[in-house]
């Protein structure tokens, strides 16, 4: 299964639009959203031929985004717990590093989500890969916009730069 990555889209249309055409043409199964859509319209572009997922980020204010995810996909409020493949998966905004940290470090997932950082990343700790896909471009992350996909039959990922 290819799955996509996508975090802190900040209402940036533009991005989210090439974000979900990635999505689209590497023939996602499944798209995460980490958090900070900021409002439902920014939300409506993910609705597609996929199973998909979010939760809320920090700068998601608007109740409606949770309505909006719910009218096609599945929202789970602060953090989510999933299962993708036969791989337990957990998805959180990533607002508390030592929340990220934790869950990284409990041993029972195979693949933690998340973004906030804006940092594009990821890292294996004991068998559990961290998988951040980046978010718009705003300091301390200087680097393009990029989404993130995951091939849960290989394990590989690949970083999509898309502006």
């Amino acid at each position: 299964m290819l799955v996509g990555i996508v975090s802190d889209t900040h209402d940036n249309t533009d991005l989210v639009d090439r974000a979900v055409e990635t999505f689209a043409d590497a023939g996602c199964e499944a798209v995460v959203h980490c958090g900070d859509f900021v409002a439902p319209f920014s939300v409506t572009p993910f609705d597609g031929d996929w199973s998909f997922y979010a939760v809320r980020g920090n700068n998601d204010g608007e109740w409606a985004v949770q309505s909006t995810v719910a009218e096609f996909g599945t929202y789970f409020g602060e953090m989510g717990e999933l299962t993708l493949d036969g791989h337990e998966v957990a998805v959180y905004h990533g607002t508390s590093g030592p929340v990220v940290d934790a869950l990284v470090d409990c041993g029972t997932y195979d693949y933690v989500l998340h973004g906030h950082t804006h940092e594009r990343g990821s890292e294996t700790r004991e068998g559990t890969v961290r998988i951040n896909p980046g978010g718009i471009s705003i300091p301390p992350a200087p680097e393009a916009f990029s989404v993130a996909t995951l091939s849960t039959e290989t394990g590989e990922i690949e970083f999509h730069e898309l502006g």
